[in-house]
């Protein structure tokens, strides 16, 4: 069963097996017959659900269903809050930029990584620029020097496309 179909829960159960294995928290499961197994959680005031469809006989437990899905949810919803979500900024430079622009650039860059983001630092080369890319890495590492102080290399400045690209992250907290 896939996660985008839904949990089969009481009558449901029966369009789809005869017996089923009854797990229902007194004792060793059962085999049983799907009606009994359907009356035995009525009985109980409780759901009968089918946690394992594909085993054979397909297994049932008798619980509250309201409840198991809210504790689902639930914890859902806490591995969501613990999830850390990482935002990378882009800077883009020109192998023809001049200093002035490289120190404003670098100010930003310096920002972005004192909040924690990562940087992806991004030198364009067009047209005949392509023929000589030691100009675009003559520019990253200029400012890699200017950033090394507050980040880490995550890789070394390669060439992809018209791109030279390098990204940085701000250095990790050692634990004490």
């Amino acid at each position: 069963m896939s996660k985008k179909e839904k949990t089969l829960i009481n009558e449901e159960i029966l369009d789809i097996t005869d017996r089923v294995r009854l797990v229902d928290g007194e004792g060793e499961p059962k085999i049983v017959d799907s009606h009994k197994a359907l009356e035995i959680a009525y009985n109980k005031g409780l759901d009968l659900v089918l946690v394992a469809p594909n085993a054979n006989p397909p297994v049932a437990k008798v619980m509250d269903y309201g409840k198991y899905k809210y504790e689902q949810e639930r914890k859902k919803k806490e591995a969501k809050k613990k999830q850390v979500k990482i935002e990378v900024k882009e800077i883009k430079f020109t192998s023809k930029i001049q200093q002035n622009d490289i120190d404003y650039k670098v100010k930003h860059a310096r920002e972005f990584l004192e909040k924690g983001k990562h940087v992806k630092l991004r030198v364009f080369l067009r047209g005949r620029e392509l023929a000589t890319p030691e100009k675009g890495f003559e520019v990253i590492n200029k400012v890699w020097d200017m950033l090394k102080d507050v980040a880490e290399k995550q890789n070394e400045p390669k060439l992809e496309g018209n791109y030279i690209n390098l990204l940085i992250t701000p250095p990790k907290k050692k634990k004490k």
